[in-house]
């Protein structure tokens, strides 16, 4: 058995072990076929070394996907039987899917296409800029994670439609990346759980072809939050840890304060009021550390800063049941909130509502209550959320009583969905 040296030097342009060849053409027939890819290292030993000759089916596929180069250019003998038609599910995938599919057969046939460069690039940023706002205004509607999904498969479709550096290629795997982080978020926030866990296992993938470390960050940090509200803290912790053992938490401190940040939240879900105390001491810390004009995606300059440091320790201490210190975070958070947070407005209300309630003071937590917008209260599914349990509690500590009637008939008044 000969050595496929050409396969090896393929491997050492890409920088990839054998181990992430396996992942990449996983990856890869996950995109083309809608099915995962079982590609082991010793699939790819055996590629290597030569004891595979003639690649055909999905490791064929995967290795053109992965390498965007027909397999004779890779060192191997192409296959002498034509491959059998695709089924029509699987057609679709693989015309519409495929992360990796540069050069389709339409483009060996009718000639050179077209070159990908920094104008597609700014394109996707400037949707992804679009989606970000979107969400801040609107969040967690089933409209925004479509559309963020939607643009991550363009994203995708962008690769097949010409030749680009590497470079550039990295980049539109970022940008797929990012939409599918942002599908991902906007389901969290609907507490569409089981469709947020589809979208970060295709975003995870998506990271890693690009080795984006920015939005690897932001995809293992909303995975945290994403368990810390499905109620499991230790995998909301180890996810959380990922993230925050990435090199751009010791390069800039603001990364650092976000993960510490949402690690504190999830303490206070577990109930450890210690380790609150000691990550948001620690993520303060971080942020006052933190370079104001640094450059940072555009994700991270949209919402991190010490109103969202204040809303996350309001939530870790409204979870260990210390309302008072909730509710000066939460009073914090307000004042510091910039004017398109809007959901961010809602909910840090809301809360702030729960606080005042728990401590006793009725009159002035209804009258918070009462301040959250209507569009949110409808729209929103956590503040809607947050805002029933509100109004169960309320019938506890006072039940009965006018305020607590007042706020039966505000909501129903004012809430009432449209016809």
């Amino acid at each position: 058995m000969a050595v496929n040296a050409v396969l090896k030097q393929r491997m050492a342009d890409l920088g990839i072990t054998q181990e992430e060849l396996a992942e990449r053409m996983n990856a890869a027939l996950l995109e083309i076929t809608g099915r995962p890819g079982e590609v082991s290292d010793r699939t790819v030993r055996n590629l290597l070394s030569g004891a595979t000759r003639r690649p055909i089916g999905r490791t064929r596929r995967a290795l053109e996907a992965v390498f965007r180069c027909p397999l004779k250019d890779l060192g191997f003998v192409s296959p002498s039987i034509t491959a059998p038609p695709e089924g029509p599910v699987e057609r679709r995938h693989f015309v519409t899917a495929g992360p990796a599919l540069a050069l389709t057969s339409a483009t060996l046939a009718f000639g050179s296409p077209r070159r990908i460069g920094v104008s597609d690039i700014e394109r996707l940023h400037r949707r992804f800029a679009d989606v970000i706002a979107k969400d801040h205004r609107h969040g967690g509607q089933r409209a925004i994670e479509h559309k963020a999904a939607t643009l991550a498969d363009e994203a995708l479709d962008l690769q097949r439609s010409g030749s680009a550096s590497q470079r550039i290629r990295k980049q539109v795997y970022a940008s797929a990346a990012a939409f599918r982080s942002s599908a991902m978020w906007a389901a969290i926030d609907g507490r569409r759980f089981e469709d947020a866990t589809g979208h970060m296992h295709i975003a995870q993938q998506l990271a890693e072809m690009a080795g984006d470390p920015y939005i690897k960050f932001r995809i293992w940090s909303h995975a945290g939050t994403m368990y810390r509200h499905m109620g499991r803290p230790a995998d909301a912790v180890a996810a959380n840890d990922v993230a925050r053992k990435l090199s751009i938490t010791r390069q800039d401190p603001m990364f650092a304060s976000l993960g510490l940040a949402r690690q504190g939240a999830i303490h206070g879900a577990a109930g450890d009021g210690t380790a609150v105390r000691r990550a948001f001491d620690q993520a303060q810390d971080a942020i006052l550390r933190a370079d104001p004009e640094a450059q940072r995606p555009v994700w991270m300059n949209a919402f991190y800063d010490q109103a969202e440091l204040d809303s996350l320790a309001m939530s870790a201490y409204l979870a260990l049941g210390d309302f008072t210190r909730a509710e000066a975070h939460g009073h914090r958070c307000l004042a510091a909130l910039r004017p398109h947070m809007h959901r961010s407005k809602a909910i840090a209300t809301t809360r702030i509502a729960r606080a005042q309630l728990e401590q006793g003071d009725v009159e002035p937590a209804v009258a918070s209550a009462m301040s959250v917008p209507a569009d949110a209260a409808i729209r929103h599914p956590r503040v809607a959320g947050m805002l029933h349990a509100f109004g169960r509690r309320l019938e506890v500590i006072a039940p009965g009583t006018a305020l607590a009637h007042a706020w039966a008939q505000f909501a129903r008044d004012t809430w009432r969905k449209p016809e």
